[in-house]
């Protein structure tokens, strides 16, 4: 068996050595990422693995102070922002927030420097209808629990800003960098988790297929005999194909031409997953033109942007 293996390794080892000399001129030689993109793609795993973090524990929180403090788990529009950690510093428990009235709250608002939508006046109605929490010595421990998790939100959210400064700097610095922030609501995290996960090593990927291959944005088609079956496609690259469809889920609200492209795989009867690959895989077509050439994206040479507004255009005027 031993020897089997021996002969098979190197018979094809010889293949390749014999393909290597004769068709050395069909071959692209593969290189590695730069060191910049290695750095930007670790800034951007890393602050994808603290946003997860954040979700668990703000996920944690919000189900003890259902039970603990139910008035604060829906006081404000996110758990993890900053008044809303603030609060909870401040009136961690039941008999703490007790002490509030419509006037202190006001008051206390305005020294944290809160500036949403929601009234002083309908926060504290919120407070007021809200189900009361446990209050006494059961309050007390239930409140060191909720600044313990508070704490520790309040952490990954600085460690996440601190990430997101590093990555806006790493992709203003980087040489692809234009090429991807001047992409559709690209933004700075979406386009430098875009530029980290697709690499600079243009003969990695010598056509838009093999792009879109690896990002898992068509299906997988199986045959046998008769039988044909189109199912999700899992063997791809898991961070590729996040980036790729979180940045395809925001340009429909930008690109007329994401949000037709997207509107029609859902009239279609296409659910929001499929229909965001879709429209995923239609952005990589041109994702990778721009890359290999090095040119940023423009509307005005975006060709198919430019026949869907002219047939819009054409629609809308009224007829002579």
């Amino acid at each position: 068996m031993g020897r089997q293996v021996t002969r098979t390794t190197g018979s094809g080892a010889y293949v390749l050595a014999d393909v290597l000399r004769t068709d050395r001129a069909r071959l692209r030689p593969l290189v590695p990422d730069s060191p910049a993109t290695v750095a930007l793609r670790q800034a951007c795993r890393a602050r994808q693995d603290l946003v997860r973090h954040r979700v668990a524990v703000g996920n944690q929180l919000r189900a003890h102070l259902l039970s603990a403090f139910p008035a604060a788990a829906g006081l404000f529009h996110r758990l993890d922002s900053a008044i809303s950690l603030a609060f909870l510093a401040r009136f961690d428990c039941q008999d703490r927030a007790d002490w509030r009235s419509r006037k202190r709250l006001a008051a206390w608002l305005k020294a944290a420097g809160y500036s949403g939508r929601t009234s002083p006046a309908e926060l504290y109605e919120r407070l007021r209808c809200a189900p009361r929490g446990v209050s006494g010595e059961a309050g007390a421990a239930s409140a060191q629990v909720s600044r313990a998790l508070a704490a520790v939100l309040a952490s990954l959210n600085t460690q996440i800003k601190a990430l997101e400064a590093q990555i806006a700097a790493q992709l203003a610095e980087h040489a692809d960098g234009h090429v991807f922030t001047s992409l559709p609501r690209s933004g700075t995290v979406r386009a430098a988790r875009l530029l980290a996960e697709i690499g600079d090593c243009r003969a990695r990927f010598p056509d838009p297929q093999a792009l879109i291959c690896l990002a898992g944005a068509p299906p997988s088609t199986r045959q046998s005999g008769k039988h044909k079956a189109v199912t999700f496609r899992w063997a791809v690259s898991k961070q590729l194909r996040g980036a790729v469809c979180d940045f395809a889920d925001g340009s429909r609200h930008a690109s007329p031409w994401a949000a037709h492209i997207y509107n029609a795989a859902i009239a279609r009867g296409k659910d929001h997953p499929h229909a965001i690959r879709i429209l995923a895989r239609a952005w990589l077509y041109v994702i990778w033109h721009r890359w290999h050439n090095s040119v940023a994206y423009d509307v005005g040479h975006h060709r198919a942007l430019q026949r869907l507004l002219t047939a819009q255009d054409t629609t809308a005027k009224p007829a002579a």
